[in-house]
């Protein structure tokens, strides 16, 4: 009993002593105690490219980013976190990251990927990825065959000019997706399986219309600088989540805003700046940020705040902005003193 003691004790020690060194012991510790041999064993196919650096203190990740690669390298199996941005890497063919698949974080953003250059199955057998950064690239559709494990999805300006639903079909886990900065015209039915989704940017596109079957667990919706002239009816009824809708730049006119649109709780920031409106349209007197400037606003509507007006009935809008329309200090009646009293910052 006594040498079984002593035994359990000079085994733990090392690992106690390891852990007080370095406090981040937890981190990686489970990598070198189960996986140390097997990697001193496979020493020669896991080793790190000489262009790359994969430190000791954190060997699940190789960092290749800015250094002027022109092609992936070589990934050993056990790496999780790859980071190969800000290169000028053109081509992602099936064989690249083969090897590759314990995988969790993959960035390539601020390189010169192209849809054509990209491998039908490039993807496909990265089955932990979840978080996927392909910004900045040169890109004209998502990559085929996406990991459906993903949970943050990042292809903002590249030349992206449609979405299918292929493309995004069983992605239950995503929660982030970033489209901004491309030339979507059409995103057809893409979203409707997007259960998790809570942020959705597709702003600064060619949509002409929103696009169908949002999720509805949605948290922040973007869709700025867009050519969208109207919104659909019952537009934001589904939601629960939703606080934060902009909608800067586009075509918005008061023909094509149903009555009531935006007089829906929950809504924290609404930004429909930069539009054609005439009138200031209904919203809910939880709201608390309204932008509307740079539009063509003839008349200060207290109504559009505040549906009756005394003591207990008033708006919690703190910041207001009319600026940039056909309205001045002098259009806004006395009893908003009334109905806005928590605003902090009225501008006209």
């Amino acid at each position: 009993m006594h040498q079984a003691t002593v035994f359990l004790l000079s085994a733990l020690l090392p690992l106690s002593l390891s852990s007080e060194r370095d406090p981040f012991a937890w981190l990686y510790g489970w990598s070198q105690r189960y996986h140390y041999n097997s990697l001193q064993a496979d020493a020669k196919a896991g080793a790190c490219p000489d262009a790359c650096d994969c430190p000791p203190s954190f060997p699940v990740a190789m960092y290749c980013d800015g250094r002027g690669l022109t092609a992936v390298p070589a990934v050993p199996a056990h790496v999780k976190y790859l980071y190969l941005q800000n290169n000028a890497i053109t081509a992602v063919p099936d064989s690249a990251l083969v090897n590759a698949t314990n995988l969790i974080w993959l960035m390539m953003h601020h390189n010169q990927l192209r849809s054509e250059n990209i491998g039908e199955k490039a993807f496909s057998k990265l089955e932990q990825l979840e978080r996927l950064y392909l910004q900045h690239n040169n890109m004209t559709s998502l990559p085929p065959n996406l990991p459906r494990t993903l949970r943050d999805l990042r292809a903002d300006h590249n030349g992206i000019e449609k979405v299918t639903p292929a493309e995004l079909e069983g992605m239950d886990n995503l929660t982030i997706l970033y489209l901004h900065d491309n030339a979507v015209t059409d995103m057809s039915t893409s979203l409707k399986g997007l259960k998790s989704l809570t942020l959705l940017d597709i702003s600064n596109n060619k949509l002409k219309k929103i696009p169908e079957a949002l999720p509805e667990h949605l948290h922040q919706l973007y869709l700025e600088s867009n050519s969208i002239e109207s919104l659909p009816v019952d537009f934001l009824s589904h939601f629960t989540q939703l606080q934060y809708i902009r909608m800067a730049h586009n075509q918005l006119t008061d023909k094509g805003i149903p009555p009531n649109t935006f007089n829906v709780t929950g809504l924290v920031e609404l930004d429909l700046s930069f539009n054609k409106l005439e009138r200031i349209p209904p919203v809910s007197t939880t709201l608390r940020h309204l932008y509307l400037q740079a539009n063509q606003i003839k008349e200060f509507t207290l109504g559009s705040f505040c549906s009756v007006v005394d003591v207990t009935n008033f708006s919690r809008l703190q910041t207001l902005r009319l600026d940039g329309n056909e309205i001045g200090r002098q259009d806004i009646p006395s009893e908003s003193l009334l109905c806005l009293r928590q605003a902090s910052s009225i501008e006209v």
